[in-house]
């Protein structure tokens, strides 16, 4: 098989895509992330995850590379990666007794095929009604400032939901393993 490339340094994809224990390698892609103006999640999430897999597939094109993106929207509101404690305070204020959809695009690219295999996941999180203290206490605690949304579900954020609605738990975590290895199996890697 041509060698694997995830298209993120993300250390939240990259332990994700191991647990499938495929050989890959992550290179950066040097792809604008900026949102369209009135650019849904669903769109966003799938131009980006195509647009960072075809950056990376020009720079490798014997190689198959996968690129996945998350938007998340709360309300009409695009939830980001907050980038520190206020950002996330406020955020998780935002979503307090609401629901959130986290989007989460996957695109797998080789420059032999006409156009990329694809597949999309969507994510309701039902975050509880939060009190500032919990909020505060929760963000002092684990800082997840490089996550949308302000949260890590597979840690101590967990605690803020009520509900959360999902084909793929991981999905939420950055890259839906059930559809990665649907793709990757379409590709012609050997998977269980």
């Amino acid at each position: 098989m041509p060698p694997l490339i995830l298209a993120s340094t993300s250390r939240y994809r990259a332990e994700l895509l191991s647990r499938l224990r495929l050989p890959f390698e992550q290179l950066a892609s040097k792809v604008n992330e900026t949102e369209k103006p009135g650019e849904p999640a669903q769109k966003l999430a799938a131009r980006l995850a195509r647009a960072k897999a075809e950056s990376v597939a020009k720079l490798r094109p014997e190689s198959w590379v996968l690129g996945s993106d998350q938007a998340a929207s709360c309300m009409g509101k695009m939830l980001g990666k907050p980038g520190n404690q206020a950002a996330a305070c406020e955020q998780l204020a935002h979503m307090s007794g609401r629901s959130a959809v986290f989007v989460t695009a996957l695109a797998l690219v080789n420059t032999s095929l006409p156009r990329p295999l694809t597949d999309l996941d969507v994510t309701i999180v039902k975050v509880r009604r939060l009190t500032s203290a919990e909020i505060e206490r929760y963000v002092d605690a684990e800082a997840a400032f490089d996550c949308a949304g302000g949260f890590k579900a597979e840690a101590l954020g967990i605690t803020l939901f009520e509900e959360i609605q999902s084909r793929d738990p991981t999905g939420l975590i950055g890259l839906p393993l059930i559809a990665t290895a649907r793709l990757l199996r379409k590709a012609g890697y050997d998977l269980p």
